[in-house]
């Protein structure tokens, strides 16, 4: 997608500050912090939302929650807890139309949700 702010991430095309890539798959920490840690995960491949995927994404998406695990571990508040969120459509909050999963630590997160 040519005006999505993600895919010009990955082409290099915007700066960011990475704490993973590999060929599918970016980690980067957003430029608009919810937390003291907030990474942004986005598969490589454009993908809408989660109402989006194809069947052959199911893989990746398995792949992106190791990747998140992976990412706790190495940046070191695994031990102490974080949230995964993904937000779908307008309504739940998805502001940019690329898949895309944060991950927010470094401060205890309120009560839970669900």
């Amino acid at each position: 997608m040519e005006d999505c702010i993600f895919c010009k991430i990955i082409k290099g095309e915007i700066p960011s500050n990475k704490v993973y890539e590999d060929e599918e798959i970016l980690a980067f920490h957003d430029i608009n912090p919810a937390t003291p840690i907030h990474i942004l995960v986005v598969p490589k491949k454009h993908i809408e939302s989660l109402v989006h995927l194809e069947k052959e994404d199911e893989v990746l998406v398995g792949k992106i929650y190791g990747v998140i695990n992976k990412i706790a571990e190495e940046q070191g508040f695994k031990d102490e807890g974080f949230r995964v969120i993904v937000n779908c459509g307008e309504n739940g909050g998805q502001e940019v139309m690329h898949l895309h999963f944060h991950i927010l630590a470094g401060k205890r997160l309120g009560e839970k949700i669900v």
